[in-house]
């Protein structure tokens, strides 16, 4: 069965930091390329950083460049989005993605919640 499940979410001050994970399992992870995405109330989802299938090429949206990191560890399956200099204005459900093509098309994990509040 092929899914991403993500973790790491939760409450925290503004300017604080969170660690988000994203495992992926059911499919071959390292040749993949992973993308973090995040979705406010009321508001669309939008893209939040990228990763290619081997680490070595990353992108950001530029409201989170310099603040948060996309990383993974192919041997764990798992990518990371380090998030730090947390703002209000970050809160949202965060969904890691993958696009597995013919094996298995668009796939989004469950989401998890990052609340950013005093």
């Amino acid at each position: 069965q092929v899914q991403l499940v993500e973790a790491g979410g939760g409450l925290v001050q503004p300017g604080g930091s969170l660690r988000l994970s994203c495992a992926g399992s059911g499919f071959t992870f390292e040749n993949y390329l992973i993308t973090w995405y995040r979705q406010a109330p009321g508001k669309e989802r939008e893209l939040v950083a990228g990763i290619s299938s081997g680490g070595a090429s990353t992108n950001y949206a530029d409201f989170v460049k310099g603040r948060f990191t996309i990383s993974r560890d192919n041997g764990k399956k798992t990518a990371y989005l380090q998030m730090n200099s947390l703002k209000p204005e970050d809160a949202a459900v965060y969904y890691c993605y993958t696009n597995l093509g013919q094996l298995g098309g668009s796939t989004w994990g469950q989401g998890t919640q990052v609340t950013v509040s005093s």
